[in-house]
């Protein structure tokens, strides 16, 4: 077999697999091949082809697909990382309203890859190394003292998390909050770690996302999503929540108060935690009994309580932060330096700016 043959081989392979992206990517959007075909104004015999790889698409209709679809050009064309690739595509008799979720979700951790890669590629944004866990962490309490020796590495004592973006960042998770179904997810690829969380939750429960997100990858997980959670990974998730409230809202500091209501609402509100996650923590200070948490459950504080707790002060987090402060420069960066347009720069931030707020370049600056 010559050469030629072989790159034949080869196309034919890579159609094949864009072929089953677009077919799982249609599955999610519940679309019929009728549908699609309508969209893109092709028959139905056409997106059957396509998805079977026998018939090619050239790059204006690959972009009509990928609006039709929601989905970018590069979700098609480039592969996803392997420890990605090992989960099978989106299928038929899987096409539930969890399976949808998950495909977004992995579609959006992708895409957020293959953005940071495209900085790091171009010398703007080197990630910090990524911070493992020295010890094996089997139960709860082997997660605890891990998030305890995070939270000393950080240098931040028991003292509340400002932003968690930046601590995602400075242990080399890189975080971008963007519209998903369900709760987020993360992956690690060679030296490189992602993570995206969903903006459909208060902020309360974006922040134990993104914990829960550097538990795995701190604790040494290389894959992570929150829908689709096979039971025998029910235990490790356990394990990685207590991770994630114990790094949000220490233990320590509960135990080391008086005690009531009033003070636990403080708590949840300083260390902006969710009414859940600090009554759980709260059991595990040994400063409420197991038996009483579920009456204290429902009796979550109002926004007025929390805003009152901490005299009134917004707590921003994760709400316009979209992307971490290191991607955020490098994109500005690689503008300023003409390397990316500025629809490029504005697609990379997620919605945290617009045109408007980007500086003018030089060439728009009338002489």
């Amino acid at each position: 077999m010559g050469v030629c043959d072989y790159r034949t081989m080869a196309a034919q392979q890579e159609w094949v697999s864009i072929g089953r992206r677009v077919r799982a990517a249609r599955l999610a959007a519940r679309l019929s091949q009728d549908d699609l075909g309508r969209r893109l104004g092709l028959d139905r015999t056409m997106i059957a082809k396509i998805e079977a790889g026998t018939r090619r698409l050239d790059a204006v209709e690959l972009v009509r697909l990928g609006d039709c679809l929601g989905l970018s050009l590069d979700h098609f064309l480039r592969e996803r990382p392997a420890v990605l690739s090992r989960r099978s595509g989106l299928l038929e008799e899987e096409a539930t309203d969890a399976g949808r979720g998950s495909f977004q979700i992995e579609a959006a951790l992708v895409s957020w890859l293959h953005d940071a890669r495209q900085l790091r590629a171009l010398g703007l944004l080197e990630p910090q190394p990524i911070l493992t866990y020295p010890e094996t962490v089997d139960s709860e309490a082997a997660a605890v003292k891990a998030a305890g020796w995070v939270r000393e590495r950080s240098r931040l004592g028991r003292e509340p998390v400002e932003t968690l973006v930046k601590a995602c960042q400075d242990a080399g998770l890189l975080v971008a909050v963007t519209d998903l179904p369900g709760d987020g997810a993360s992956v690690r690829d060679g030296d490189l770690a992602v993570a995206v969380v969903s903006r459909q939750g208060d902020p309360g429960r974006r922040r134990a996302t993104a914990a829960h997100e550097l538990g795995h990858l701190v604790l040494g997980d290389e894959y992570s999503s929150d829908l689709g959670v096979h039971a025998s990974r029910a235990g490790r998730e356990a394990v990685v929540d207590a991770f994630a409230a114990e790094f949000l809202l220490p233990s320590e500091v509960i135990a080391a108060a008086d005690f009531s209501r009033d003070t636990l609402v403080r708590l949840a509100s300083t260390y902006r935690t969710s009414w859940s996650l600090a009554v759980r923590q709260a059991v595990r200070a040994g400063a409420l009994r197991r038996g009483d948490a579920q009456s204290w459950l429902p009796l979550t504080p109002t926004r007025s309580e929390l805003l009152d707790a901490t005299g009134w002060t917004p707590q921003p987090d994760l709400e316009w932060i979209r992307v971490p402060p290191a991607f955020a420069h490098a994109v500005l960066e690689a503008r300023s330096r003409h390397l990316i347009t500025t629809d490029r720069a504005v697609e990379l931030m997620r919605g945290q700016i617009g045109e408007e707020d980007l500086p003018a370049l030089d060439e728009d600056i009338a002489p």
